[in-house]
């Protein structure tokens, strides 16, 4: 069974960072798309930045301020955020499809709705 776990999730004022991880289990994921997604309360889930075989891509509100990377090492997907605002606050999501083959820019604006293994989540509040 696929499990990922979130991590690096916390409170931090504006203009702060943070980054997040996600431990993806012992499972390398050669194919197909990871990908970071939030959910803030009474929203639908939307797409941060996904990586799909070496490729990267953002959300248009969070290029500049957000990177995306994933450490083969380790099998961990991470997302470093800078400039942190209060609309960032949200639950993130880390995500991987391993049968996703329409790039990362799709996959973040509609991979919430593929087929995806799903972490629990870990909470980013921006005061």
């Amino acid at each position: 069974q696929v499990q990922l776990v979130e991590s690096g999730g916390g409170s931090v004022q504006a203009g702060g960072s943070l980054t997040l991880s996600c431990a993806a289990g012992g499972h390398t994921y050669s194919s197909g798309c990871l990908g970071w997604f939030r959910q803030a309360p009474g929203l639908e889930r939307e797409g941060v930045a996904a990586i799909c075989d070496g490729d990267t891509a953002y959300a248009d509100s969070m290029k500049d301020r957000f990177t995306i990377s994933k450490n083969k090492d380790k099998d961990t997907l991470n997302l470093q955020m800078s400039s942190l605002k209060a609309e960032d606050t949200a639950m993130y999501y880390c995500a991987a499809s391993p049968l996703y083959n329409l790039g990362s820019r799709l996959y973040v604006l509609r991979g919430h709705k593929a087929h995806n293994f799903w972490g629990q989540g870990t909470q980013v509040t921006v005061s």
